[in-house]
Formats: structure tokens, C-alpha cells, sequence
């Protein structure tokens, strides 16, 4: 279990269930409140500053350098994150709440998750 407090971004309602970031001594830790399988994908903060690089660039993931990290939109605005390191670990949640994190992203809530020593 992590005892780090977990972080979501400002532009996800209080109350709301949204994605969700920790970190460890040497690990990021990315969640959803709401995803039904509990998953917990865990990353680099390499990866993770890659991650919020792109995001920050407003490039899509399918054309982006590699981060590390891949984010597929389903039809159904279903939105599957997982570590290529990890591939059995998925994390879900919806578009909504994706759009929140990126928001907080690209407002710079997340940077020191990347800047860890």
C-alpha cells in the first residue's frame, strides 16, 4: 500500500472520482478513484516528466516521442493509461477525467513529481 498522499488536479470537483498521482523514494504511482480493478500503474519519474512533457506540448501520445507511458482513447471516450514496462497494469477512466489531469498537467500541478531527486 502507499503511504504517500495522493494528488489530483484542481480541476477535478471535490467529491469527484479522478486520476490520481503519488510518489515513492523512487517511483510515481498513477491512479483512478473510480476504476473498478483497483489498478495502480507505476512509473519512473523519467517516464512520468516525459509523460507531462507531451501533454504540456499538446501533442498527441500516438505521435509523441516515446514516454514510457501509453494513453488510448476508446470510442466510447474510455481512456486505458499503462506502463509499456507494465503492460498487465491498466489503469481506466473516462475522457472527463483524463481532460481534468491535463488540465492540471499543463498547469504545472504535477511538475514536482518529476523533479524528485
Amino acid at each position: 500500500m502507499y503511504t504517500a498522499p495522493w494528488q489530483k488536479s484542481s480541476h477535478c470537483g471535490e467529491g469527484e472520482s479522478c486520476l490520481h498521482v503519488a510518489a515513492t523514494a523512487r517511483s510515481i504511482h498513477i491512479t483512478e478513484s473510480a476504476d473498478p480493478s483497483g489498478a495502480v500503474l507505476t512509473t519512473t519519474p523519467e517516464e512520468f516528466l516525459s509523460l507531462i512533457q507531451t501533454i504540456k506540448e499538446d501533442r498527441q501520445m500516438a505521435d509523441s516521442r516515446p514516454t514510457g507511458i501509453e494513453v488510448a482513447v476508446d470510442a466510447d471516450d474510455t481512456v486505458r493509461i499503462r506502463a509499456t514496462a507494465a503492460p498487465g497494469t491498466t489503469v481506466t477512466t473516462h475522457r472527463r477525467k483524463w481532460d481534468a489531469f491535463v488540465l492540471g498537467v499543463r498547469a504545472g500541478e504535477f511538475d514536482h513529481f518529476a523533479a524528485r531527486p
